[in-house]
């Protein structure tokens, strides 16, 4: 089958086009005809540092998928050919990736496509929604009513987890910068907008909510977002991030007692570890989407997969609002 590969590790030049072996049913597993994946961050970090999590040479990338079922193990219940489909399957070290005409992909990873979302806009929500959904539910356990940051309410996970805030009955304040990315954050529900600085969130909670102190706070970008995260909320208040790879300055969560959480979602696909819980939250989001309550925001130009690297830029480069779609074509 044709593939997107890469032989290297670097810049966004460095994929290729190649032949590869079409992938066979395994117990356990279907193949998917892929239509669409999206870009993450994880691809594009993949791509240009490699281990550990890679997959071997030449590495096929990407994890979201959203295509049609054409072939099934025997001992696959739930699905059948013909299946429309969704989830983040692979793309990581030990599996196939998704810029790739065909995928096999774990049955328990997957769930209905929404029937009113086209294939682009359902490759553009597996990593986000069960990135958010972990966050907001799993870790942070909020609740209707509560008070709750989350930072980068314009970016990837971000724009998913004010809808699932929202839907959960949470009020949300949402940091974003620029207009265009602060009236998508209002208009996906949150109630107030703010700058990055914990001075700027401050005032907008007040303003909002009548208190500068929080509930909770979900950081999804990392990095200083998470220590602006746990300077919002109040003593024995949470505080997660999608990303704990920097150094952090703890003393505010102590002298709070805050309760901390790092999100990593890849944990299932790396170990095999609860991979149903992944389709589960799936066929809920898929849920969500029928019922208009929850909608990926797609930037406008969807990339052909032979303009992979353009689409790799494009994220790395800070120029998308929402996600960035690819058609397998």
């Amino acid at each position: 089958m044709k593939a997107i590969v890469i032989n290297r590790f670097g810049g966004s030049d460095v994929f290729e086009t190649a032949e590869v072996a079409k992938p066979n049913p395994i117990p356990g597993h279907v193949v998917i005809r892929i239509k669409a994946t999206s870009v993450n961050p994880v691809d594009t970090k993949i791509r240009k540092f490699g281990p550990p999590i890679a997959p071997k040479f030449p590495a096929v990338l990407h994890g979201d998928v959203a295509g049609i079922v054409e072939e099934i193990a025997s001992d696959v219940g739930d699905w059948k050919p013909g299946d429309e489909v969704f989830g983040c399957v692979g793309g990581l070290i030990g599996t196939g990736g998704a810029l790739a005409e065909w995928i096999l992909a774990d049955a328990r990873l997957l769930a209905p496509k929404p029937k009113n979302l086209s294939f682009e806009e359902a490759a553009a929500l597996p990593l986000v929604s069960i990135t958010a959904w972990e966050g907001l539910f799993d870790k942070g356990k909020i609740q209707a009513g509560n008070k709750i940051l989350i930072t980068g309410g314009a970016g990837g996970v971000g724009h998913i987890a004010v809808q699932l805030a929202r839907w959960a009955g949470a009020r949300v304040i949402a940091t974003a910068t620029g207009s265009e990315k602060q009236n998508l954050a209002l208009s996906l529900g949150a109630e107030a907008v703010s700058g990055r600085s914990i001075e700027e969130i401050r005032v907008a909670s007040a303003k909002t909510f009548g208190s500068e102190e929080l509930d909770f706070a979900f950081d999804t970008g990392g990095g200083s977002g998470f220590e602006t995260a746990i300077a919002s909320v109040k003593r024995k208040g949470k505080a997660v991030t999608i990303d704990g790879s920097g150094s952090f300055q703890l003393g505010a969560a102590h002298s709070k007692s805050l309760d901390l959480a790092i999100v990593f979602m890849l944990i299932p696909l790396l170990y095999d570890e609860g991979r149903e819980q992944h389709g589960k939250i799936l066929r809920e989001v898929s849920r969500l989407a029928e019922a208009g309550i929850l909608k990926p925001v797609l930037d406008p130009e969807i990339f052909s997969w032979n303009r992979i690297g353009e689409a790799h830029q494009k994220l790395e480069d800070k120029r998308t609002i929402g996600k960035i779609a690819v058609r397998i074509d």
